[in-house]
């Protein structure tokens, strides 16, 4: 007796910026602790985004607050010039004061100048994609939204996103511009934005979850993301990102490491497919 499983589509169309793989790889761990300054070891950082390309990836996702500037800086030194078919987006809203702060600042002047200074960084002439990373409270939602839509017009930027954000602020994001992705933490233990998964879906939306690889308790031994892995003979990893690449055909994992042995671990995952009865399972555990 076989198990049913569902096809899981391998690629998703984004709109303006085309076909890409749905495993994409997040550039954010190649930069120093706490998201701050240079990595430890450079060139292996280096060696992490050249071997993610030859592996298949062609979505690429940083943000200008990723070191700041570094992972940017490090992707333009490692593939520049791009292979056709690579896709790099990026992030702009937040000012950083040091390793583990954030704080958003969405006024239209600076993220202008965020954005014209990702241009320079990643050496381009326009960002394939550019995603809001927070909407700053402290500034009308609608000002934040109008400097990216002039942005795209002028040419700066192919297409745009968005990142944490409700549905009632995606929405409204939709009546000034095309919106490509969005990205809200979502994983096996954390479907808080499942509303936003569901209207990404409705609309065509790319969905980036981010904190993919998070199951908790779920995959403590004997728990059912274990006894899954354990049974096809893959790593508790790979089951909650195969989890998600089932969860939604809008959904795009972009697993970051700046582990050579993670990032062949990560992208393995493109040829597991989770039958019916464990995807249910492992649906009905989180």
């Amino acid at each position: 007796m076989t198990e049913n499983t569902t096809t899981v589509p391998a690629t998703i169309d984004l709109q303006d910026l085309g076909t890409v793989h749905r495993l994409g790889f997040g550039a954010m761990r190649i930069v120093g602790e706490g998201v701050w300054g240079e990595p430890a070891d450079r060139d292996n950082a280096v060696r992490v985004l050249r071997r993610a390309v030859e592996l298949g990836v062609d979505f690429i996702d940083t943000a200008d607050a990723y070191g700041p500037d570094v992972s940017e800086r490090l992707i333009a030194e490692a593939l520049h010039p791009y292979p056709a078919g690579l896709r790099i987006a990026t992030k702009v809203g937040f000012a950083r004061t040091g390793p583990g702060q954030w704080i958003p600042l969405g006024r239209p002047e600076y993220l202008r100048q965020q954005a014209e200074l990702s241009l320079r960084k990643l050496r381009v002439d326009a960002l394939d994609l550019l995603q809001l990373h927070r909407i700053d409270p402290q500034v009308p939602a609608e000002e934040q939204f109008g400097t990216l839509r002039e942005l795209q017009q002028e040419g700066k930027v192919r297409a745009l996103g968005l990142s944490q954000v409700t549905v009632e602020q995606l929405a409204a994001a939709q009546d000034h511009f095309a919106v490509a992705t969005v990205q809200n933490r979502y994983n096996l233990t954390d479907r808080s934005s499942q509303d936003v998964l569901d209207h990404a879906a409705e609309h065509g939306i790319g969905f980036i979850p981010w904190a993919p690889i998070s199951a908790g308790e779920l995959a403590s031994p004997g728990g059912p993301v274990a006894a899954a892995a354990e049974r096809l003979g893959v790593t508790t990893s790979q089951i909650a990102l195969a989890w998600l690449l089932r969860r939604s055909p809008v959904m795009m994992p972009i697993p970051g490491t700046a582990s050579l042995e993670h990032l062949e671990e990560n992208m393995g995952v493109a040829g597991i497919q989770l039958d019916d009865a464990t995807y249910e399972e492992l649906t009905a555990a989180g």
